[in-house]
């Protein structure tokens, strides 16, 4: 296994994908014990703070080229660990986001384990392709909105989850023909 350098472990982008990882038991700790609306508002500040260090951490790596082997790895599991916390968040109001999470889970598993596989062959992909970064930027956005506004009537809360179930499906059904042809290339 390679060694990361200080410079790549201390970057300003990895340490934002830290700073972020940081956040979720805050946000978290903010929404479940909330009992008011601005308490609410308080945990989705922290949602935001992180879904913009999400943004800028990118930029600023590309920008500055910043970009390590380490970052590549630590933004995408700051995502998952984020969105893993929001969804569980958001279940203990919203059932129907226990379906999200089963979905979220049989995602990111096929997506590990196809990781996995291609790297002990010595291959990755470069890079999150776009329907990947859709997929996640309408996550952040859509629960975003379930902690910006708590009292949204049920129907439209449904909706919103069944709008990120769709697009995670679809998602996945877009990544599997990307593996499929790393795994048809040569070596």
């Amino acid at each position: 296994m390679k060694k990361f350098t200080k410079k790549e472990i201390f970057s300003i982008p990895n340490i934002m994908g830290y700073f972020r990882i940081f956040l979720i038991p805050v946000f978290c700790y903010l929404y479940i014990t909330a009992e008011s609306e601005r308490e609410y508002l308080y945990a989705a500040f922290v949602v935001l703070v992180s879904s913009l260090t999400d943004l800028f951490d990118g930029k600023i790596a590309r920008r500055f080229n910043m970009i390590t082997e380490l970052g590549k790895a630590l933004d995408p599991i700051a995502d998952k660990l984020t969105h893993g916390a929001l969804a569980v968040c958001l279940a203990t109001r919203y059932p129907l986001m226990w379906v999200l999470i089963a979905l979220m889970i049989i995602k990111e598993g096929y997506m590990g384990i196809q990781g996995l596989i291609f790297l002990k062959k010595g291959k990755m992909l470069n890079g999150a392709m776009w329907f990947g970064k859709v997929c996640t930027a309408t996550l952040f956005v859509g629960m975003l909105v379930l902690f910006l506004f708590p009292v949204l009537p049920l129907w439209l809360v449904n909706g919103m989850i069944c709008v990120m179930m769709a697009v995670m499906l679809v998602t996945l059904c877009m990544y599997v023909p990307v593996f499929k042809k790393m795994k048809e290339e040569k070596m």
